[in-house]
């Protein structure tokens, strides 16, 4: 699995929408193509929600 599938496997529904409408007009004003913009939106996705499961894990912790 490269990196662009793994970006690119986080995108369903309103973020693949999302990745769908900023991949041309980035690509084209940057040197990357829309597959990578695409992947990188959906790491993007990926990191939030890995902050904010953290972030929920950390706080449930605390109270114990």
């Amino acid at each position: 699995m490269d990196a662009i599938s793994f970006g690119k496997a986080g995108l369903q529904g309103w973020r693949a929408k999302v990745a769908d409408a900023v991949a041309q007009p980035v690509a084209r004003n940057s040197g990357l193509t829309d597959d990578q913009v695409r992947a990188a939106v959906g790491a993007a996705f990926f990191v939030l929600s890995v902050v904010y499961v953290a972030g929920t894990v950390k706080r449930l912790t605390a109270r114990s």
